[in-house]
């Protein structure tokens, strides 16, 4: 690792934390918005930040560019400075800044995929993501560090396909807040200092997988409030939450599944989970995407 913390030594480091952790992390029933599991033991808020550094993408977005000066993310103790007294003034599903819906003039439907980890919600759902593929239909999957830590081998497959973006799903899979606000009665991160915690580790750990930083940021249980999602963008992500509830969480049948998903149009953001192969989300997504694909519907990544 160089002295000031910052380049590859940094993320091989924090990688290897992120996919060495312990999958001990307390499990929470689903709801009918998400499935989410969180720590109970974030970092402390006065603890030493260090900038990170990653490769930019190239112009297509596609590929590192090469030769080219990497952007420093702002470091912990510079997020809680520029932060920590911010007052939130949201809290929900639909902060400012936050993507629900593709901007105009999309005419595709984006499908996105959680894959949320911790005990009962590490599966890998194969028929999922057949389906996607048979159909050459794009997804943005959004990976947690303990789903990442349970599917090492498969999450750099999903990385090297493209077919999928990789996106950041945090680190313990908490909502997104700077006052300790709960959603579904899971508890957030509780200041500027804890959203930095959940944002970043998992970022570099991605960053460490595919040689550049995910562009998409979403919490566990999607909720944030504005002062998560403004440090999300000084952080250089994008806040992502859905217009359509594809699959409840992972808890709807396949029938109701294929119901919620039919409802989209160009421009829809559908949120549905990876990580629950014995659910009805990917027979319900198959019959869902066919119907829509046959009425000429198309699919897009995130923009």
């Amino acid at each position: 690792m160089s002295q000031d913390g910052k380049g590859p030594g940094r993320r091989a480091v924090l990688l290897a934390a992120v996919l060495t952790m312990s999958s001990a992390v307390p499990d929470l029933q689903p709801h009918p918005k998400h499935q989410v599991r969180g720590s109970d033991t974030p970092a402390p808020d006065d603890a030493a930040g260090t900038s990170s550094t990653v490769l930019h993408s190239g112009p297509d977005g596609d590929a590192p560019a090469p030769n080219t000066p990497a952007a420093p993310v702002p470091s912990r103790a510079r997020i809680v400075d520029t932060y920590g007294k911010h007052p939130a003034r949201y809290w929900g599903l639909e902060a400012p800044g936050v993507l629900t819906r593709l901007p105009p003039p999309s005419q595709g439907i984006a499908l996105t995929f959680d894959f949320c980890g911790g005990p009962g919600g590490s599966g890998y759902d194969q028929a999922l993501l057949d389906t996607l593929r048979q159909r050459h239909i794009p997804a943005t999957l959004f990976l947690n560090s303990r789903w990442i830590n349970a599917n090492p081998a498969a999450t750099r497959q999903l990385a090297a396909d493209p077919l999928f973006e990789v996106a950041n799903h945090g680190t313990s899979h908490k909502p997104l807040s700077t006052t300790g606000n709960t959603a579904y009665g899971i508890p957030g991160t509780r200041n500027a200092g804890e959203v930095y915690d959940e944002v970043m580790p998992n970022d570099d750990a991605l960053a460490g997988i595919t040689g550049k930083r995910p562009r998409y940021f979403r919490p566990g249980t999607a909720y944030m409030d504005d002062v998560a999602t403004d440090i999300l963008g000084a952080l250089g992500v994008k806040p992502v939450g859905f217009s359509i509830n594809g699959d409840g969480g992972a808890t709807y049948p396949a029938a109701v599944v294929a119901r919620e998903v039919g409802k989209a149009r160009a421009g829809d953001v559908v949120i549905c989970h990876g990580n629950h192969p014995n659910g009805g989300t990917a027979e319900g997504l198959k019959q869902a995407v066919d119907k829509l694909l046959a009425a000429g519907m198309s699919f897009a990544h995130l923009p």
